[in-house]
Order: C-alpha cells, then sequence, then structure tokens
C-alpha cells in the first residue's frame, strides 16, 4: 500500500515538516510498514503530532479501499495503520548506527531486495553519498543487525 501510493506518502511527510519540522537521518518505506530516524528541534519531542499529521494526511489522498474491521469502521478509522508507533531516544553513536543499519537492511531482512542499494524507498543512497556506508554494504553477506529497538 505505501509504496503503490509513494507519492502521496511523499506529500504527507513534505507537508508535515513544514509545518512540523524535522531532519531526517534514515528511512525506508515498505509496503506495509516503515522505519525511520528523525531529530526534531531542541526542546521539541512532539512525535506523536508528526505521525498523526502524516498518517492524516496521506490518509486522505487516497482511496478507501483497504479491509476495515468493524471496530476501525465504528471508529471512523482506516486500516492503513497499525494504532500506535514505537519511538527510541538514540543513547549513542553505537545505538544510531544499529538503527541505521536496522532500517537500511530492512528490505533485504524482508526478502525484497538483495543489496540494500536496490531498494528505491530507502535513504540508503544518500547514506552512502554522505559516506556513512559503502555502496556494496550488505551486499553478499547476511548482515546481522539484530533487534536494533530494544
Amino acid at each position: 500500500m505505501l509504496i503503490t501510493h509513494i507519492d502521496a506518502l511523499r506529500s504527507a511527510i513534505k507537508y508535515t515538516r513544514v509545518n512540523q519540522p524535522f531532519e531526517i537521518h534514515a528511512w525506508v518505506i515498505l509496503p506495509d510498514h516503515m522505519h525511520c530516524i528523525w531529530e526534531l528541534p531542541d526542546g521539541d519531542d512532539d512525535f506523536a503530532l508528526r505521525w498523526r499529521l502524516i498518517k492524516g494526511h496521506f490518509s486522505k489522498a487516497i482511496a478507501n479501499t483497504e479491509y476495515q474491521s468493524a471496530v476501525r469502521k465504528k471508529r471512523g478509522e482506516r486500516g492503513i495503520w497499525q494504532r500506535r508507533f514505537w519511538e527510541h531516544c538514540i543513547r549513542d553513536e553505537g545505538d544510531y548506527r544499529r538503527h541505521m543499519d536496522y532500517i537500511h537492511y530492512n528490505p533485504v531482512k524482508h526478502g525484497y531486495v538483495t543489496k540494500p542499494r536496490d531498494w528505491q524507498y530507502s535513504t540508503f543512497q544518500q547514506g552512502v553519498a554522505r559516506g556513512l556506508y559503502d555502496l556494496d554494504w550488505g551486499e553478499g553477506v547476511p548482515i546481522i543487525v539484530g533487534r536494533a529497538f530494544d
């Protein structure tokens, strides 16, 4: 669903960043979920507002064709999104690196590609351009990134 409507999702993210700024360090969008690392302005910790804006803007931009349970229908909720999101405050450079790797290896983990560089809905190529990754990172040898979100 998400990559099928990637332009609507990108628009929702852009809209949100204009109204509630945040810096994107990493992002991967898969068909049914996404992972990201954001940096919010000093003194601002309102991740929930940003997610609400992204989800709402995206939901309004696409047709309502997905399955909705009776509970979701009753509450007027779309069936696109999980109800919650998980946030984690990056503790140190090692934690940052583990999360970056987890995000960028996720399309390989889920079997969509065999190399992170081949997944077009990811900031991996930007990471290569910034010198954070070699272009062939994650290729040929399974990367064990563990569970980054502990």
